[in-house]
């Protein structure tokens, strides 16, 4: 007899380059399982990350910090976890500050226990998170026959979409700029303690692992823009990010680097056609890679080999980390460029006027830049 197609739920509660890993888990548990997954996050970029996905159902965003059961958003989550018995639950917050949250969430839910699996710490046995996240989806919780729900064979690395209207959107942003027909390459300085006071919290106590000195950033632009002088450099960041990259952008002196202080969503759009874009180890760079866009990371104290971003059908370059390095500013700008020069023979990569790397070519809304919401169901 056939087995009933399922819908996995999943939680997860981590920042940008967390929910493009969580991506590999959800295209696994579709497979499993036969139906779609609903998931759970806090932050406003999960909606952005998981948007027009075809194994994802539905997505709430809960609160980061402050107690889940605060609006209504939480009794949607209950709801549905209620309504997917006997599908599974996966949790994927493995014993991290927002743990305890889930639990909670779980218990006023009043899901049977047996639905439910938790992720040891990848860390703890040196495993690529993603190696974990997929080991995680081959278990079988207790209250489901292993043997009706064979886990798939294969690896399955993230994935992101973008919409046509979304690339419609892109290429009229670079038309109105006169951009089109460059080679782009992207570079990604911050990450989220580089931004608006964050930054000048963690400058003051010197413990942003991920900081490269931003005249190094200047420097490598214009190698850069030495070797490939038809490219268009784009400093990406976030808005509260744009003073620190119009800085770089000034001490490059290179006419074609130019600051994109963008949401997500155009991002992601951006990186469907790039030629290639450098980063240090943050969530940009794990969409960059799940889009395919040959890729250099500089990584700080996190080891490559535990977070590094998975490629789909690109190079994926990482530079330090342990045991090379601790701290991003160990590494010389010589060796960046280097190894942006070994990602492919640049004149083979694709430029802006190209057909764009959209790893799953559907057609859905475009993206809209909203205030961020606290909380919000999304049907995908």
């Amino acid at each position: 007899m056939e087995a009933v197609p399922l819908h996995p739920f999943v939680l997860r509660f981590g920042r940008v380059g967390d929910m493009v890993m969580l991506t590999s888990l959800l295209r696994l548990l579709h497979a499993r399982y036969g139906g779609r997954c609903y998931v759970a996050g806090a932050g406003s970029w999960v909606r952005d990350v998981l948007h027009a996905l075809p194994w994802v159902a539905a997505c709430w965003q809960l609160p980061r910090h402050r107690p889940v059961v605060l609006g209504h958003t939480w009794l949607q989550v209950a709801t549905a976890l209620r309504r997917t018995a006997p599908g599974p639950i996966y949790v994927c917050e493995p014993g991290s500050e927002q743990l305890p949250r889930i639990r909670r969430l779980l218990a006023l839910s009043g899901v049977d226990r047996r639905r439910i699996l938790y992720l040891d710490d990848p860390a703890h046995s040196g495993l690529h998170w993603l190696d974990g996240l997929q080991g995680l989806g081959r278990l079988t919780p207790a209250a489901l026959a292993a043997a009706a729900y064979p886990p798939p064979a294969g690896d399955f690395a993230p994935r992101l979409a973008v919409t046509d209207r979304e690339h419609a959107q892109r290429h009229a942003w670079l038309a109105a700029r006169g951009w089109t027909g460059r080679p782009l390459v992207l570079i990604q300085p911050g990450n989220h303690r580089s931004m608006g006071g964050h930054r000048r919290r963690w400058r003051r106590l010197n413990r942003d692992d991920k900081a490269w000195p931003l005249p190094r950033w200047a420097e490598l632009a214009g190698m850069i823009h030495v070797r490939l002088p038809q490219a268009l450099i784009l400093l990406l960041g976030a808005r509260t990010e744009a003073p620190m990259l119009e800085e770089i952008r000034s001490l490059s002196g290179v006419a074609a680097v130019h600051v994109a202080s963008l949401p997500l969503r155009p991002t992601f759009a951006l990186c469907s056609v790039a030629h290639s874009m450098i980063s240090v180890d943050t969530g940009p760079a794990h969409a960059a890679a799940a889009l395919g866009v040959p890729l250099v990371v500089l990584f700080g104290a996190l080891p490559a080999r535990e977070w590094g971003p998975r490629p789909a059908g690109a190079q994926v370059l990482p530079l330090g980390g342990p045991p090379h390095a601790w701290h991003v500013d160990q590494i010389e700008v010589q060796s960046v460029f280097a190894a942006w020069c070994r990602l492919q023979d640049t004149s083979a990569l694709p430029c802006t006027m190209g057909p764009a790397r959209t790893v799953l070519p559907l057609a859905g809304d475009s993206y809209v830049a909203r205030k961020p919401r606290t909380a919000r169901t999304i049907a995908t």
